[in-house]
This record gives C-alpha cells, structure tokens and sequence, in this order.
C-alpha cells in the first residue's frame, strides 16, 4: 500500500489556529473529500477531535497517546506503525491502494520519511496560526500535477492543488 499525506498550507507554512483551519476554502474541502473518500485516513488525537465526528466513506485511524482513550467511529492506536499496519489491512480489505496521513503537525512529522506522494492545497497568503507543517527536503520531491486558482467567492484566497511524487 502506498502511504501519502494530504495538507492545506499557507506560503508561510502555517496549516491550523486554535485546532482548526486558519481559512475557508470549500473547493479544497470537496478537493479533500475527493481524494481520501474510500481510502483509510490517519489523523492524530487533536485533528480527530477537530472534525465534527468520523469522515463517512474512510476508514478512520486516531493516534494518541492517551491509555483508553476512544473515539467514536474511529479506530484508535498508539504509534503510527500501528496505524499503518492498520491502514495496510483495512486497504486489502476494501481494496483501497493508498493511505492518507491528514494531520497534525506531529503526525506529519513523524510520517514523512515514510510517505511516497503528498497532496499539497497550497494557499497563496501568510497565515497567522499555531500549527505548522514541518520542513521538507523539496529536492527529493517532483511535481507531478497541479492546478491552479485565483481567489473567488467564497474562497477567499489564491490557490494550488499539487500533488508531489518521491523522487
């Protein structure tokens, strides 16, 4: 199974205030819906308890290190090995070929030496947040597609859907 992450960025690398999306972009919203649906998510403790409850159509993975904790609609872990092991037979089962990391910071962190392709929104604006996606070696990525939009209602910014491949 191929291991990928999916992020929405500010150019100043910013991607969360206060536990949340520092913006409104519905087109990445049904941007992010259309890649992950079918395909299990991994998400640490702090995006789970971001979302209103479980994404339907994915398989949900939570990793915490908090003993007992449980997450209704999801399954729970403790390391991300874990959760790929997890993400790795949920995928056989419902014949999904790629896993999707969807956040946080220290989840990105910690899956990117192992991630193969990353889906990138990146939002053309400084952001003032609290969360920001770690530094990445550009030069072991390629592009490898990108589509580009100029800020319109309701979207409120200029922004990019690129994916990137592992060079």
């Amino acid at each position: 199974m191929q291991l990928a992450l999916m992020v929405a960025r500010a150019a100043n690398g910013c991607i969360g205030r206060d536990n949340k999306l520092p913006w409104y972009l519905p087109n990445d919203l049904k941007y992010f819906k259309q890649v992950t649906l079918g395909k299990p998510i991994v998400m640490g403790r702090k995006t789970w308890e971001s979302l209103k409850g479980p994404l339907p159509g994915r398989t949900n993975i939570v990793i915490t290190r908090q003993a007992g904790y449980q997450a209704q609609g999801a399954r729970v872990v403790s390391t991300l090995d874990e959760a790929l092991t997890l993400a790795g037979h949920v995928g056989l089962i419902d014949g999904a070929d790629e896993a999707i990391v969807i956040g946080g910071a220290e989840i990105y962190a910690l899956a990117l030496p192992q991630i193969n392709r990353m889906y990138v929104t990146e939002v053309h604006a400084d952001v003032g947040g609290d969360a920001f996606f770690p530094e990445v070696d550009m030069s072991q990525w390629q592009e490898a597609g990108r589509e580009d939009f100029s800020a319109q209602p309701p979207n409120p910014y200029d922004y990019s859907f690129v994916v990137y491949q592992r060079r």
